[in-house]
């Protein structure tokens, strides 16, 4: 779909915006909108909502959905039309949206900047400020870059006015187009979200019941294995190797030195990177207390939450002189017990993260430890199929992985297009006047 320009242009005198449409007024943000500062003493309010996606949200205040205070005294009281923008951790959360128009009154923290349109329609506003967002306008305000800021840091910012009724249609023609592009990028985002759990219902199945359909099952006696293939070996994995936690070293020798692998090596990776990201001053007797071989399988140990514990990633090649963290446990299987490729697939099995969950109590943090890791039931085929089935699925997750790829592709279009279709609107630089719903046309 393609947009006229509008007939005349003039200089906007701010460089990063360039040229505006010749009616249309420059003026700072201080002399179009005002900085909200009802604070919520004495408990006024108890509607607490929420900056999402860009929309302004309802929350219980009563539920344990995310972090809430004891006291909701030091929060904020919006009214309908202000807009609220979130104005923390600049450089980062790019796909995130700072900016929103609340619809009913109620309390917001006061994290977030809550200003009052004054001659500018609210709706417009938030949109114009998103796109400057888009546009890392904020990033060379106040001095230099900053991770966050304050109304008096955005208060000399220019804003692009139109009459009010070019702003209201400029604001409703972006709601009627973003709406569809959302619409897109939810079915996208689903299609991934689908893939992504047919392809662990596929690792599951292989490494639980293996490939051939005809072969005869027996009871596991385990209830998220189930039935396992009658010649498999069902053991506990501390009979098939052994377990180790990971260095403990003052913070003062990282940073240089020989190979270490971190938490987020395994967390982030089913197979360990041949590079580790971190680097420590360790011995010759941490490197052979701590080595890191081929086969060896990494643990994480200990999280906020049971849904990080027992992620594993395996080595499938040695590194030379490398150690491994402290919140780590290394399973390390007996010689010819486990194919290393196998065990890729074996240990990020969802089930293996869920029977960890159940197994244990959590106090401050939720943590694994040998007696539970040795304790975990595994299913093993003789070495020959385990190469089968993890060649089986590296061909069959290449699939599910090229078309997961190709949906998340398709999300970061769209809301690139989404978001030059907002700025090029409230910019000027396309003319909306004229366009009207297609049901309409």
């Amino acid at each position: 779909m393609s947009f006229p320009r509008y007939p005349k242009y003039k200089p906007s005198g701010v460089e990063w915006l360039g040229e505006v449409p010749e009616h249309w007024a420059v003026a700072p943000l201080c002399a179009r909108a005002a900085e909200r500062r009802s604070r919520n003493e004495g408990m006024q309010e108890d509607n607490l909502l929420s900056l999402s996606y860009g929309n302004i949200v309802r929350k219980d205040i009563a539920s344990n959905d995310g972090l809430l205070p004891e006291s909701f005294e030091t929060y904020q009281i919006v009214e309908p039309g202000d807009t609220v923008l979130r104005l923390t951790d600049l450089q980062n959360d790019q796909r995130s949206i700072r900016t929103g128009v609340v619809r009913e009154r109620g309390i917001i923290t006061s994290a977030y900047l809550a200003i009052r349109p004054v001659s500018i329609d609210a709706d417009y506003l938030s949109l114009l400020l998103r796109a400057y967002d888009s546009q890392k306008a904020f990033y060379s305000m106040g001095s230099g870059l900053r991770q966050s800021m304050k109304y008096d840091d955005l208060k000399r910012l220019p804003l692009l006015v139109p009459q009010p009724a070019e702003q209201r249609a400029i604001a409703a023609f972006l709601d009627r187009e973003t709406a569809k592009i959302d619409a897109l990028i939810a079915e996208q985002e689903k299609l991934s979200e689908l893939l992504a759990e047919k392809r662990q219902a596929v690792i599951s199945h292989a490494v639980t019941k293996g490939l051939n359909p005809a072969a005869p099952m027996k009871p596991s006696g385990v209830e998220w294995l189930g039935d396992v293939p009658a010649h498999w070996d069902l053991v506990r994995l501390g009979y098939r190797g052994s377990l180790q936690n990971g260095l403990s070293i003052g913070g003062d020798a990282f940073g240089a030195g020989d190979p270490f692998v971190s938490y987020g090596d395994v967390y982030k990776n089913a197979v360990l990177p041949e590079v580790p990201s971190g680097l420590v001053l360790s011995t010759s007797q941490d490197q052979d207390k701590y080595s890191v071989e081929v086969g060896d399988v990494l643990f994480t140990r200990t999280s906020e939450t049971t849904d990080d514990i027992g992620v594993a990633s395996t080595c499938l090649r040695t590194i030379p002189r490398a150690t491994f963290a402290g919140f780590l446990i290394r399973f390390r299987p007996h010689r010819e017990v486990l194919v290393a490729q196998y065990a890729v697939y074996l240990f990020r099995n969802q089930a293996v993260a869920r029977h960890f969950a159940g197994t244990m109590n959590i106090v401050t943090r939720a943590s694994l430890s040998q007696g539970e890791l040795r304790s975990l039931p595994i299913c093993v085929p003789p070495p020959g199929e385990q190469r089968t089935i993890a060649e089986f699925l590296d061909r069959e997750l290449a699939k599910f992985d090229a078309l997961i790829e190709e949906a998340e592709s398709a999300v970061a279009l769209l809301v690139e297009r989404r978001s030059a279709l907002i700025s090029a609107a409230v910019t000027g630089q396309i003319d909306v006047r004229n366009a009207v719903p297609e049901t309409a046309a």
